[in-house]
């Protein structure tokens, strides 16, 4: 490529009336038009990241800062995204430099298309490889079109590509303790043959991207299934709004197929669908709640939850899963519990509580485990909320061999709450979810608003955050009050809403 035809495209983003048509826009463009047209003309709808999606983003960045040592000696464009006709430049002045073998972030625009190449390895004769790094431990269908996009625009600017494709984290990678081995804990697949097969598409979507920002006018398009996969858009709380409180697609396990029959017949809303409607039971259930104003008592919901053997034991677990392994004898997103709540009720009634947080920056399951048996015992049944507790155990039990026999003997003793609701119960107020946080509020007076720490996702967060050296004594003690209370909230919020459904159950008995 020429110095005229770099300095052209410079000026292309200077002046092009279009908005520029980056390489996130383009993923966004292809997950939903109207998502990449807000993106660009009506940016301030977007929601704020949830602790959880911007530990996502704070995760990616580890792990792409990390990748470059995968890969040392570069230069690293350090210009961010408002500063692009400067990243511009210094990529040009990397590309000079023949003593530069790798360029990190590098910015490349190609006839009003922008990219940043996480990784450009300079190799024999010229060539380059194209190392696009991701987070997870697999490459998905949309990290695909990612590298394509890439490939679009360096084939054309006349880079002779050797390579393109997906750095991921290696799932079975086990860290040592001492120092992490990146040639193991990366892994790359080579995607180049699939991308130049793409170009044709790539091409297409480009044109079709650019049509949508040409229009002034909204694409239309409703929100549905599309709004979360393969990305939660930040655009859906603005789009939702225009949707019924009951909307079609809070109708459980509802597949993609059904929704867009019943969007094209005009029906968006569940008191809408008619009876003739092919649906599940559970589905066919919440339409008659929602239509009824009315819960769902199942016949046989108390004898359900009056068969457990007391005492009780109300579990909860709270993990982190660090994507760069941070103990030994460990690996990418590897569940460690840090803490556990128990809940424990007698066949009188009364109710105890004891509780384990890990304070200390250690591998915490040695610690956690042996605290976890002395408080569950050997009688009871445990009550869970899904089958996440019966997981961490199980893998507690892999990793602990001399711990394994009384772990596994857990199992036979847990009892899923929340299938039992599923079964058993619905209220039209939970909106199709199930979850701990929706249920609760509904059933009893608790919840989680006032609370410190709302979520899982910042509990993990909040924790990483206590057990830094660079916090203050005095923040670590506000934060493990705040982590025993939302633990503690969870378990106690099981044994209500027990209480609440055995309530139901009793008073629809009386009914009859």
């Amino acid at each position: 490529m020429s110095l005229r035809d770099w300095l052209r495209n410079v000026w292309l983003i200077e002046h092009m009336t279009k908005p520029l048509l980056s390489k996130s826009r383009f993923l966004a463009g292809l997950q939903c038009p109207l998502r990449l047209w807000y993106s660009c003309y009506k940016p301030e709808l977007a929601s704020e990241p949830t602790p959880g999606q911007q530990a996502l983003f704070d995760s990616g960045h580890q792990v792409g800062t990390l990748a470059r040592d995968r890969y040392p000696g570069g230069i690293l464009i350090e210009e961010d995204h408002r500063h692009q006709k400067d990243a511009l430049r210094s990529t040009r002045a990397a590309l000079k430099s023949s003593s530069i073998p790798v360029i990190y972030e590098g910015a490349f625009t190609f006839n009003g298309v922008l990219i940043r190449a996480d990784i450009l390895e300079s190799v024999a004769n010229g060539a380059w490889n194209l190392i696009e790094v991701k987070s997870g431990t697999s490459v998905k269908d949309g990290n695909i079109y990612d590298v394509a996009i890439q490939y679009h625009v360096l084939s054309r600017l006349g880079f002779e590509i050797t390579q393109a494709g997906i750095l991921n984290l290696n799932k079975k990678y086990v860290y040592n303790g001492w120092e992490l081995n990146l040639a193991r804990l990366f892994a790359f697949t080579d995607l180049k043959e699939h991308v130049v097969e793409m170009q044709e598409e790539i091409a297409d979507c480009i044109a079709a991207l650019r049509s949508v920002l040409g229009k002034r006018i909204l694409p239309p398009i409703d929100p549905s299934r599309h709004c979360r996969n393969p990305y939660d858009c930040e655009f859906y709380d603005h789009c939702r709004k225009s949707m019924p409180d009951h909307w079609i697609v809070e109708l459980s396990g509802i597949r993609q197929d059904q929704l867009e029959k019943l969007a094209k017949r005009g029906i968006f809303d569940i008191r809408d669908i008619p009876a003739s409607f092919p649906l599940s039971a559970l589905q066919a259930r919440m339409r008659e709640c929602v239509i009824n104003d009315a819960e769902y008592v199942g016949s046989e919901l108390n004898t359900k939850l009056k068969e457990y053997e007391c005492p009780i034991h109300f579990l909860d677990f709270e993990t982190i899963a660090p994507a760069i392994p941070r103990y030994a004898n460990t690996s990418p997103y590897q569940s460690l519990p840090f803490q556990w709540s128990d809940h424990i009720l007698s066949k009188e009634g009364s109710l105890a509580h004891k509780e384990y947080l890990c304070c200390e920056d250690k591998d915490p399951r040695e610690e956690a485990t042996r605290t976890l048996l002395e408080a569950l015992g050997d009688r009871g049944n445990i009550c869970t909320y899904g089958n996440y507790e019966k997981q961490v155990i199980s893998e507690l039990a892999d990793h602990l061999p001399h711990y394994r026999d009384r772990l596994q003997a857990l199992l036979p003793r847990c009892r899923d709450l929340l299938a039992r609701i599923r079964k058993g119960y619905y209220h039209p107020q939970f909106h199709g979810s199930f979850s701990l946080k929706n249920v609760l509020p509904v059933l009893s007076s608790m919840s989680y608003e006032n609370l410190p720490i709302q979520e899982g996702s910042m509990a993990g967060l909040e924790y990483l955050r206590m057990i830094d050296p660079e916090t203050p004594p005095y923040e670590k003690e506000k934060i493990r009050s705040a982590l025993l209370e939302y633990c503690g909230q969870d378990t106690l919020a099981m044994v209500r809403i027990r209480e609440a459904l055995l309530t139901r159950c009793h008073q629809m008995r009386g009914r009859f």
